[in-house]
């Protein structure tokens, strides 16, 4: 049951968290050392959690996979490397292991899971974010090749991707089933790749623009059948969406730490902070929200696994989530006054990093959407 975690599960989450905290708690500053961090990830199995062990992945379920998501939140201040590892293995590694050809899993996914690749998810398009309708990249098929057309405005990881998830029509007739996936590999003709761009957080995850200009690639690089592109993407959403979050819940609980910390230590007018109820009672609320969400995480997740997951669950789970991080950033600022707003102290940082949860895997809006859609609105 999802309320209640295993000795090997809390195992697992402990040594985790520890290991993190060790050896990836500080964000890297160079390009050199994001592909070591990127590469220490992959030696901790955090790059193929979900993935099948014979292609070098851990195996675990969609449950075990957030549980060790939430110790690397908790243990790295680096959310911006949380972020790009769990968008590298949600948003590509799980279409591949679903929907690739035996061989296309064979090459590409063990150096995925070893950390030897890094995979970028091309989707977002300039009029086209979370409505996949939307989507203007086309892909014709000529001959067992596919040639891609098009430019996706936004991607994350993708200036240091060797592997792109990208999605393109390829029946404009055809509505949801006109779209289909592809796996488009660095050093493909016609692939260009922008950036890194300028962001307001989570900096160690880098992105940029991809063009598509007369770009050919293998039929075999087709994800699950022409056709199939909106069912990838929203297989590839239900894990992102109920997993990739709980790297801000980890978060969320060392913020949580830090207040409790420092409530008890700073004094003010003779007295500790935490015994104004001002202070205490905003604490509560973070630890409120924190604990709210973690269950509709885990429900999510839970689902998944069984395989009675609906839209709605991960909606709500993402939803609740980010909402959450962004006010427990806020929060960790206020009670630390003057001091929170100091770059040092790290609590800028986690506030600009949560800020963009409202934003991927699908706006809050459409979150919203897709809740009411769930109830028959």
């Amino acid at each position: 049951m999802f309320l209640e975690w295993q000795q090997a599960q809390s195992d697992a989450y402990d040594t985790m968290l520890a290991t993190v905290e060790k050896t990836l708690r500080e964000p890297p500053d160079a390009r050199s050392e994001r592909r070591t961090a990127w590469r220490r990830c992959g030696e901790l199995g955090l790059l193929g959690l979900c993935i099948p062990e014979s292609y070098g992945g851990g195996g675990l379920g969609a449950l075990d996979t957030a549980h060790l998501v939430e110790a690397f939140g908790r243990g790295c201040e680096d959310t911006g490397l949380v972020f790009a590892t769990s968008a590298h293995l949600l948003a590509c590694a799980v279409p591949i292991a679903t929907f690739g050809s035996p061989e296309l899993r064979a090459r590409l996914l063990p150096a995925m899971c070893a950390g030897d690749s890094v995979a970028a998810n091309a989707m977002t398009e300039t009029d086209a974010g979370s409505d996949i309708a939307a989507i203007t990249t086309r892909a014709v098929r000529d001959g067992d090749t596919y040639v891609l057309d098009g430019a996706k405005s936004w991607a994350s990881n993708a200036p240091d991707a060797d592997v792109f998830v990208t999605y393109a029509v390829t029946d404009p007739t055809a509505g949801f089933l006109g779209t289909s996936a592809f796996v488009v590999e660095r050093g493909t003709p016609g692939l260009r790749v922008g950036g890194p761009l300028a962001k307001m957080g989570l900096d160690t995850c880098a992105a940029g623009a991809v063009h598509f200009e007369a770009c050919r690639i293998p039929a075999g690089n087709l994800l699950g059948g022409e056709g199939a592109g909106g069912a990838v993407f929203q297989h590839s959403m239900a894990w992102e969406r109920a997993c990739l979050f709980a790297g801000y819940l980890g978060l969320m609980d060392r913020l949580l730490d830090r207040c409790v910390g420092h409530a008890r230590q700073r004094r003010q007018f003779g007295r500790r902070i935490a015994d104004f109820q001002a202070v205490s009672h905003r604490i509560a609320e973070m630890k409120l929200r924190l604990e709210g969400a973690r269950l509709l995480l885990y429900r999510a997740c839970f689902r998944l696994d069984r395989g009675d997951h609906t839209a709605a669950d991960s909606a709500l789970s993402k939803l609740a989530v980010s909402e959450a991080a962004v006010r427990a950033a806020s929060d960790a600022l206020r009670i630390f006054g003057a001091r929170g707003y100091l770059v040092d102290e790290g609590l800028e940082a986690a506030l600009r990093d949560t800020v963009p949860a409202r934003l991927f895997s699908g706006t809050n809006e459409i979150q919203h959407e897709l809740i009411a859609k769930g109830l028959g609105l």
